[in-house]
């Protein structure tokens, strides 16, 4: 018995001496410290981005070469119900002007950017025509005066008339008519491939000034009136911060439906010309040859001009003999033409 409790303490004695050999000792030292990766940031950088070109009606780099391709000028209505109106944010250039009675229409050229909707459209004038050929554009109307269509037929310009090309239209919901009709530029582009109409043109070119430059002559005005009628005024405030003027219509914002962005122009030229009533329904004759007085509006700054239609379009200029062109600064330009009478001196207020 006393031999088997000491054999058995023996072997007790043995595991537990092995056991303890066969453990690994215990390393206290701290893991090393793996160092996050280093990020390397570019450097910010403000070089202007490089266009290979110049957009010929704003003076602004563009990757695309536009020197020849066809604008679209289309006929914006402007009456009450038809505002806000869709798309004209992205025109390069506007013209205003009466169409009959009080109301103005917004002659909206395309060339450099391309809306998804522009709208409503309306009816065309003759002088409306004047405007759009010297562009050499296809002019986008719904019917119009019968010395237009006469015009349009007898001279066979490029245009799209709604009335007997509504494929090319559509009409919304949410305005009664006239005011609904819309229409967009894959329509207008899908109208000229298929009527076979040229898809470029002499497009006319501007005098601009260098990018970022500072407009030094003029007296103030950054608050501009106008009267188109006495039941149709509008005025443009400038913004310092955008370099532009801002749209007003009726004492409010006028703002573009698309974005709800308020209409602004870089250029805003106000010209006087010679208008004349036609008939009852309040048709005018308007001379959009000139020349003419008017003023230019840049950078909060008013010059006062002589302007005529020259090389098919309007311009500004600082001399009497019409040789010095103004030039525009780059960016959009919005042409207000008022009546000549009563001329500048009452429709036309600025400080």
């Amino acid at each position: 018995m006393k031999r088997t409790v000491k054999s058995s303490l023996m072997v007790l004695a043995f595991m537990l001496v092995t056991t303890a050999c066969g453990q690994q000792p215990v390393d206290t030292q701290p893991s090393p410290q793996i160092p996050d990766p280093i990020v390397q940031t570019p450097p910010e950088t403000n070089q202007p981005i490089d266009y290979a070109y110049k957009a010929p009606m704003t003076g602004l780099g563009s990757h695309e070469n536009l020197g020849s391709k066809r604008p679209i000028m289309v006929m914006i209505n402007n009456a009450p119900p038809a505002r806000p109106q869709t798309g004209i944010n992205k025109a390069d250039m506007i013209y205003e002007v009466l169409s009959e009675g009080e109301m103005t229409r917004f002659l909206a050229i395309f060339q450099s950017q391309k809306p998804e909707v522009i709208g409503p459209v309306r009816s065309i004038r003759p002088y409306f025509i004047q405007i759009g050929t010297g562009f050499d554009a296809v002019l986008v109307h719904a019917g119009g005066s019968p010395d237009a269509l006469e015009t349009l037929a007898r001279k066979d310009l490029s245009h799209l008339d709604e009335i007997p090309n509504g494929q090319y239209f559509w009409r919304e919901k949410f305005r009664k008519m006239p005011h609904n009709l819309y229409t967009k530029p894959e329509l207008l582009e899908k109208a000229m491939q298929d009527k076979g109409m040229r898809q470029t043109a002499e497009v006319p070119h501007f005098t601009f000034l260098p990018e970022n430059a500072e407009i030094k002559e003029g007296v103030p005005a950054t608050q501009v009136d106008l009267t188109f009628h006495s039941l149709n005024k509008a005025a443009f405030t400038y913004d310092a911060e955008q370099k532009k003027y801002m749209r007003f219509t009726a004492g409010k914002p006028h703002v573009d439906l698309s974005d709800k962005k308020q209409l602004s122009t870089t250029n805003l030229l106000v010209i006087s010309a010679k208008h004349r009533v036609l008939d009852k329904e309040g048709r005018l004759s308007v001379d959009v040859i000139g020349p003419g007085d008017g003023y230019l509006f840049q950078q909060g700054k008013a010059r006062k001009i002589k302007w005529k239609r020259s090389n098919g379009v309007i311009r500004a200029y600082e001399d009497e003999a019409l040789t010095q062109e103004v030039p525009f600064l780059t960016g959009n330009t919005w042409v207000s033409i008022l009546p000549n009478s009563p001329g500048l001196s009452k429709s036309l207020k600025f400080q």
